[in-house]
């Protein structure tokens, strides 16, 4: 990040003014005549006691002034650090009493954001590939400028101001709004075409942001924007965010303590978004330090101050004359400073008010109603009590009450500089960029007097547009009042001067501007094969270097102002009361689940009861049921657990898409991409991801069927071609049309998607069979944005893959086909006329789809094996000028097209408006170039199942592999395989049942103790006969 730093431990300025030294030699106080005090204690005989207290009495007061004033934003290293060489003269004193604390070790230095991107660049030009990547340029790069509204302002004429600039060294600019307004004009007369961005009925923007090479976007107000770029697959693009407003920050602190942590952590993730956060001043970083993610830089200049003099309404006189008693003839003087906060700013102010203390002479008074003089201290900081401290220097210096006068807040500095005659600068801190303090009183034609400073005499000159006063020598002030002042007013020459500083301050800071932005743009942005670099900076043409480009907006009837921070708070309301809403509405739904939570558990103890006495009463008379055989149980489970996926409900889409015969599949990858999805029954959505899928629609999560999607790596470096494997991969459970069509989310962005004539066209050719098993497409080549020469296909595969397309493709097929010498082997692809499909958008009847799989998954495992190691490791990618984590995916995005041509498929383009058919490539003029051996069905089948073998056996040869983890292994061992398996699980069973057996058999018996001998009948009717006559 930008970050505060201390510096080196300052040395104070030896060259301070002096006094000449003498044995009778006094310490004076701050420049002028010796006052009564110090004659007190030279003339009185005083006690060594006495002098003692005294000195410590003084020293407690001085010490109570620092008391009241804020610390410093960065304290100094080491106390040791103060041990400063004393010198004499009138600056000795506040050296003894604490030094003279001109803020020096307080710096903004956002060295963070550059270095990271010089260290790319630097490990780009140190990194040396097998092949030489080379840039055709053959367009412009293309930036968005992205505005909440077109009101012409302050951010208008800085955007515009750069972008004329940037058109000049070779950018092409589109401006996007969120609302129109009169600059629509503007941009469009300079040459920047202007799209108001458009929302789904769900609010989200429909901008197909991939389309840009950077984004710029301006104000606070333009977050719904960054919000859509948070999002996949916009996360990575480049953002500058440049902001002016300061009202964001004020509320930062009441976030905190008011308990709004979602605003504020909301805040934090847009500000993380950016690649780099851009202020136009170092106060800003600061005070939004808070949202600091590492990204903040500064580019000095911005056309605010002096848009806002000269635009802005004349302040209230009824309040200055009111409330700060003002009059027309009085002579305002205003002490501004530096927007930093600092322990001797204080020192500093009582050093100015010293040196004009001589003008008191000139307009003598006892009270400030009557003098014609009235001085102002202008801070910004409304929350500390400088105004304490203001008025103890003010008494100390012997000013009448209330001349000297304390201000905070931008309402009121803006009203004072508006009166004021001469804006004198009270700081001495040397700041990183020319204050805006200085500029916005220099546009408003008041004479500027300010110290020496290396930044302040960059942009004003001595007597030519303001006065330079020396910082260590007071004097040098003291006689510029007396010389700009004649009779109570302004001299000739000071009005002279005063007029230069306000056409200098017109255009101040346009050349930081405007190269800032060109630097950081040049810095940051890396472009593909196809885009042409920019000019190098310094080829900007000096005319845009030397004005703020008013003229552009000249043509806009009625300009009118329009307050960027009352905007800004209107903005920042609406957020607070939607959060407000939300978290409202948040806490009704935590009471009704509550509610609901304690309704349901005594319904599940109802219930609970009502089970346990029908148990109870069923236990009463139970009687046993049959269960059937051990077999039948595992048969049923196993018949339930396969029939469980089929019982849910089927939406309408998918029972309509049953009796069709195409589906058209859209992969996306990420939330940004669901406004440009179809929602018919005809389309489908792929998500590459198990995140970002749309609620609701009847989309299949692509890694969820093929594993590989689910590696990050695998899944970025493949694209939407990845989709092409996890519908192959078991296709009956998922696919069950004749035909296949997918489309990518990107033609829809570009308005080429199909239309409902185009469709049914093409439901109807594939109906009656018109063209075969052919390929229809309706994007082609000679219409897309990135072959604007329209060249043929190997040309333009170069272009968009770094010039080294062919030399891939050859090795790639070499490797696929085992062939060992290195003869060129590029499949030809002749420009007879005819057109080819890009950008994923194509039909064909699935058995073909299955077929061109087959070839993919050995070209990708060749690609693979060829690029991984250098890829995977350092990110580089020979297909791409810089690192590139889409390595594979524009080769893939061809490779239809080729093996469409030499698998002698019939090639037929749709108009996707009109739904006019056109066959491309004839099948007569292919004769004779086709290579039908190498792209058919039979060879690839037999290398299918060469590579299913080799990964069915125990020990395949290579060790990292990706054929595998593409699709389904098979090969016709493994029908022997499952035979064998089973042969062997029948037999197993044998086995078992004959131990079982053997086992009966050996079972051991226990013969009989005895045998039971029925008695004959005599004996029984004996026993019998017996036994009664007992029982009488």
């Amino acid at each position: 990040m930008g970050s505060l730093e201390n510096g080196v431990p300052f040395k104070k300025d030896h060259n301070l003014g002096r006094l000449p030294s003498s044995s009778s030699s006094r310490i004076l106080w701050l420049h002028g005549p010796r006052s009564s005090l110090p004659r007190f204690f030279l003339s009185k005989k005083l006690g060594y006691q006495q002098w003692i207290c005294t000195i410590v009495v003084f020293s407690f007061f001085l010490m109570l002034f620092q008391a009241f004033l804020p610390g410093s934003v960065v304290e100094r290293q080491d106390n040791s650090s103060q041990n400063v060489k004393l010198i004499s003269g009138d600056l000795i004193y506040l050296k003894e009493i604490g030094g003279l604390d001109y803020g020096e070790d307080l710096r903004f230095q956002p060295t963070m954001v550059l270095a990271k991107y010089h260290m790319e660049a630097r490990e780009m030009n140190m990194s040396s590939g097998s092949r030489r990547a080379v840039r055709f340029g053959f367009r412009k790069p293309l930036l968005a400028l992205v505005f909440a509204d077109l009101v012409v302002d302050s951010y208008q004429l800085l955007m515009a101001t750069v972008a004329a600039a940037l058109m000049e060294i070779g950018y092409a600019i589109e401006v996007l709004s969120l609302n129109d307004g009169p600059a629509h004009l503007a941009w469009e007369h300079i040459g920047a075409p202007v799209t108001i961005i458009q929302t789904d009925d769900h609010a989200r923007i429909i901008v197909d942001w991939l389309n840009y090479d950077g984004i710029l976007v301006n104000s606070l107000e333009v977050k719904a924007s960054i919000s859509c770029l948070m999002q996949e697959p916009f996360k990575s693009l480049p953002l500058i965010w440049t902001i002016h407003e300061k009202t964001l920050a004020t509320r930062l602190s009441q976030y905190t303590s008011t308990e709004k942590i979602e605003v504020l952590n909301d805040w934090k993730k847009s500000f993380n978004r950016a690649t780099v956060v851009v202020f136009p001043n170092y106060a800003l970083p600061v005070i939004y330090s808070s949202l600091d993610a590492g990204n903040y830089f500064v580019i000095p200049g911005a056309p605010m101050e002096a848009w806002e003099a000269a635009t802005l309404m004349t302040p209230d006189e009824k309040h200055l004359r009111g409330e700060l008693d003002i009059r027309d003839d009085d002579l305002i003087i205003a002490i501004v400073g530096s927007q930093f906060l600092y322990k001797g700013l204080w020192l500093e102010h009582a050093l100015v008010l010293r040196a004009l203390m001589p003008l008191l002479k000139e307009f003598p008074s006892e009270t400030n109603s009557s003098s014609p003089l009235k001085i102002f201290i202008l801070t910004e900081d409304s929350n500390s009590n400088y105004s304490l401290v203001v008025e103890a220097i003010s008494r100390s210096l012997r000013y009448p009450v209330g001349l000297v006068k304390h201000l905070t807040g931008d309402a009121n500095a803006y009203g004072i500089l508006r009166k004021a005659e001469i804006v004198i600068y009270g700081s001495f801190l040397e700041e990183e960029s020319f204050p805006d303090i200085l500029t916005k009183a220099m546009c408003l034609g008041k004479l500027v007097i300010a110290p020496n400073l290396s930044v302040i005499k960059k942009y004003v000159h001595d007597r030519v547009n303001g006065y330079l006063f020396p910082k260590d020598d007071i004097k040098v002030l003291v006689e510029i009042m007396s010389e700009v002042i004649s009779r109570k007013k302004l001299s000739p020459l000071a009005h002279n001067v005063a007029s230069n500083g306000k056409e200098t301050a017109k255009n101040l800071k346009v050349l930081e501007a405007v190269e800032g932005y060109a630097l950081l743009l040049e810095c940051i942005l890396q472009f593909p094969s196809e885009v042409a670099s920019p000019k190098n900076t310094t080829e900007i043409p000096s005319k845009n270097k030397m004005e703020w480009q008013r003229n552009i907006f000249s043509i806009v009837p009625d300009v009118a102002y329009r307050s960027r921070s009352s905007r800004s708070s209107m903005f920042l309301d609406t957020i607070e009361e939607h959060w407000n809403l939300n978290r409202a509405e948040k806490m009704s739904a935590m009471d009704e689940a509550f509610i609901y939570s304690i309704w349901e558990e005594e319904k599940d103890i109802q219930m609970a009861n009502a089970r346990r006495k029908r148990e109870e009463e069923e236990l009463k008379d139970r009687s046993d049921q049959p269960r059937g055989t051990w077999e039948e149980v595992y048969r049923n489970a196993k018949k339930a657990d396969r029939l469980k996926n089929d019982l849910h409900e089927r939406d309408n889409g998918e029972i309509e898409r049953t009796g069709q015969p195409l589906c058209i599949y859209e992969p996306y990858f990420g939330e940004g991409t669901w406004p440009f999805l179809h929602l018919s029954s005809l389309y489908r959505g792929v998500g590459l991801a198990a995140k970002g899928r749309r609620p609701g629609a009847d989309d299949f999560d692509a890694s969820s069927r093929l594993p590989l999607l689910a590696n990050p790596y695998y899944r970025d470096v493949l694209g939407e071609f990845g989709a092409f494997f996890a519908i192959a991969y078991r296709v009956d459970r998922l696919h069950k049309n004749a035909w296949i069509g997918f489309q990518s989310w990107r033609v829809t962005a570009r308005k080429a998607a199909l239309s409902n004539i185009a469709e049914s066209t093409l439901l109807n050719a594939i109906q009656a069979r018109t063209n075969g098993d052919a390929l229809y497409f309706w994007s082609r080549m000679d219409s897309d944005t990135r072959n604007p020469l329209k060249q043929d296909f190997w040309s333009f595969c170069d272009v968009i893959n770094a010039g080294n397309c062919r030399s891939t493709f050859s090795d790639v097929f070499k490797r696929m086909y085992g062939i060992k010498h290195d003869l060129n082997y590029l499949p030809p692809m002749p420009s007879d006329g005819g057109t080819w499909p890009v950008m994923y958008s194509w039909a064909l009847p699935t058995r073909s789809f299955l077929e061109f799989v087959m070839f993919a998954r050995v070209f990708v495992d060749a690609l693979d094996a060829q690029m991984y190691a250098e890829h995977h490791q350092s990110g580089h990618c020979h297909l791409s000028l810089s690192k590139d984590k889409h390595c594979y995916s524009r080769i893939l995005e061809l490779l239809i097209d080729v093996w469409a041509y030499h698998s002698a498929r019939r090639m037929v383009y749709i108009n996707p408006e009109s739904g006019v058919m056109m066959e491309q490539h004839g099948l007569e003029k292919r004769r004779g170039q086709m290579w039908v051996k190498w792209f058919s069905f039979a060879t690839l089948k037999s290398m299918d199942e060469d590579l299913a073998e080799e990964a069915d056996s125990d020990r395949p040869r290579r060790r990292r592999w990706l054929w595998p983890l593409t699709g389904e292994v098979f090969w016709q061992g493994v029908y022997e395989k499952e035979r064998s398996l089973r042969q062997q699980q029948k037999e197993k069973k044998r086995q078992q049942s004959r131990s079982k057996l053997a086992r009966m058999r050996k079972r051991t018996h226990q013969k009989a103790i005895g045998k039971y001998v029925k008695p004959p009948p005599e004996e029984m009717e004996n026993e019998n006969s017996t036994l009664g006559v007992a029982r009488r």
